[in-house]
């Protein structure tokens, strides 16, 4: 069983102009099919939250895919990727071009000899990923402007994440991120890095501004509002997915934390972007659009 909602735009020449351009974005989860082998005339980003599976080149090469993970889909280059068929996986993706993605790669944030790139954390690019969603509700006239500036964004969010690379060398917080799901204490995350309590409070004091117990709740909260929004799953499994056993408890955190009850988010949320979830992954040759 999966789930998959997916919205693709068709931006003009003169929004072509601004460099990058967003021709798609989508967010699915579950035991989805297998994609390709198949070759496209654009990129597209695709973030792997949770889960494993594989992916093979135009070479036959077989490269196994474990989240948090980011699988580069670049032009004129074959491709062809399946999450494990057991567990499926989490994923985000964005299609995007411009002439602007050019540059970006000479820079190194795109890899196309590099298809698949370990990530500390996904929860940068979730969020532009979400901003993109966000911005294709119905009638919106800063759409292609919207969406291309969070491109720009979640880029900038790949490349501080790649796991190998950490402009910020910071494995403290990269370690907490990887593991802000799970359910430990503070003292337990402390245990992991060999610190006490006290170092490890200081050590995300200088490095995030915040205590360990707020910075763990921020990346907690902000993928329950992901699935909240992309997702049908009942609050109790949301709960469960970013590390709350009592769902009662983690709606009263949500409430005080966010300001509106989870059910609540989710109906204001469900207004501002359209569709919704299906069974069916839309033909990649005739994708669903949105006017603009």
């Amino acid at each position: 069983m999966y789930h998959t909602w997916m919205r693709y735009f068709t931006p003009s020449p003169l929004h072509q102009r601004l460099g990058l351009v967003c021709l798609g974005v989508g967010l699915q989860h579950g035991a989805l099919p297998t994609v390709g082998p198949r070759t496209l005339d654009h990129h597209v980003a695709v973030v792997i939250s949770s889960g494993s599976g594989w992916f093979k080149d135009a070479d036959g090469r077989r490269t196994t895919v474990t989240a948090p993970a980011l699988i580069w889909l670049t032009p004129g280059r074959t491709h062809h990727y399946a999450p494990d068929p057991g567990t499926g996986w989490d994923e985000c993706f964005v299609d995007f071009g411009g002439p602007a993605a050019a540059t970006y790669t000479e820079l190194g944030y795109i890899e196309p000899d590099r298809p698949v790139v370990p990530l500390s954390d996904t929860a940068a690019a979730r969020a532009a990923v979400g901003r993109i969603a966000r911005a294709a509700r119905r009638g919106n006239p800063l759409l292609e402007v919207e969406t291309g500036a969070a491109v720009h964004e979640l880029l900038v969010a790949l490349r501080r994440a790649r796991a190998d690379v950490s402009p910020d060398g910071d494995p403290v917080l990269q370690a907490l991120a990887r593991d802000a799901f799970q359910p430990l204490s503070v003292a337990e995350h402390a245990a992991r890095h060999s610190m006490t309590p006290a170092e490890l409070r200081a050590a995300v004091r200088r490095g995030a501004g915040c205590s360990p117990k707020d910075y763990l709740l921020g990346i907690r909260l902000g993928r329950a509002k992901e699935l909240l929004v992309a997702t049908e799953l009942p609050v109790a499994a949301v709960a469960r997915r970013v590390g709350y056993d009592d769902p009662a408890y983690f709606s009263r955190l949500f409430t005080r934390r966010v300001g509106t009850a989870p059910v609540r988010f989710r109906e204001q949320q469900g207004r501002t972007v359209p569709g919704g979830w299906s069974t069916q992954v839309p033909d990649p040759e005739h994708p669903p659009t949105i006017a603009t």
